[in-house]
């Protein structure tokens, strides 16, 4: 059963990673922008919120393919994201998927206008798709909410304001939900929208991915202290360094393990009362055993 799971993942990223490599391709080229913007755009990763979006969009009884749109879109918005947090004047990281951060290769400004540039290319997606007028305009809303100040961009803005003070864990809550779990919420959110599922629907898929995505979270503060650059693709250790509050600072490594087991526990609790969730519910215990 699992390798029939990772090879819809490996079909769905083939989908995504073609759909990615086209956007800019007829673009007329800006000094060196739209190279910048595929740098970071183009080097893989694992695609998990793109792949949600699909995934949602079947299992509200759509067709993926007309998800892709709203998927890739969600891709760009995260992208720079990742972009952004690796600014000197942010995390100050100079290794993202293995390879040196934007910024160490074009230089900060050429940086911080790759993610502007793929920020507003991501909208222009939305309007892509081959949908229902309200469905576009309800991605759009939806998007907006959970990338802007009262979803990631408010989490990576108290992310900051704590760093150098010890936070608790109501703290690293809220915060994490806001940087983290808007964007994978917002994931999921627009491919139940794709599929035009209804308001049950929804919000069961977003307690879902909520779940998912603070299990998400809690088990990369875990990997930020058990493994190593060469298996995670980027610096372990940076929260020590920027003096940030963790979920492993506040609870431990065995603290965190417990309660990532709770949060996939009510994520795949949410997946009840849908006809075949066997995906959902794979892909929230795989995430939750990560080692990268």
């Amino acid at each position: 059963m699992e390798s029939t799971f990772i090879d819809r993942m490996a079909q769905d990223r083939a989908l995504i990673e073609n759909y990615l490599a086209r956007v800019f391709a007829v673009e007329p080229r800006h000094a060196d922008l739209q190279e910048a913007m595929e740098y970071s755009l183009l080097a893989g990763g694992k695609r998990i919120r793109p792949i949600l979006t699909l995934e949602t969009c079947r299992l509200c009884g759509g067709e993926a393919e007309t998800a892709l749109p709203f998927a890739c879109a969600v891709e760009m918005v995260h992208t720079y994201s990742l972009i952004h947090d690796d600014l000197p004047a942010m995390d100050d990281d100079g290794l993202r998927r293995g390879r040196p951060t934007n910024h160490i290769v074009y230089g900060e400004a050429a940086a911080i206008l790759a993610g502007d540039a793929l920020l507003t290319a991501a909208f222009e997606q939305l309007t892509k798709a081959k949908l229902p007028a309200d469905r576009i305009v309800e991605a759009v809303e939806c998007l907006s909410r959970a990338a802007g100040s009262a979803g990631m961009v408010g989490g990576q803005a108290l992310d900051m304001a704590g760093e150098g003070r010890t936070l608790g864990v109501r703290e690293l809550e809220l915060l994490q939900s806001l940087k983290t779990g808007a964007l994978i919420s917002a994931a999921a959110e627009l491919g139940c929208i794709a599929a035009g599922g209804t308001v049950q629907q929804r919000a069961q898929v977003r307690v879902y991915a909520q779940a998912v995505g603070r299990a998400f979270q809690v088990r990369d503060d875990m990997l930020d202290v058990t493994s190593s650059p060469e298996e995670l693709g980027k610096p372990v250790g940076s929260d020590r360094t920027n003096e940030k509050s963790t979920f492993v600072t506040a609870l431990g490594l065995e603290g965190c393990a417990a309660l990532v087991e709770e949060l996939t526990r009510q994520a795949v609790e949410a997946m009840d009362g849908f006809g075949v969730p066997d995906f959902h519910i794979w892909l929230a215990r795989s995430l939750s055993r990560r080692t990268k």
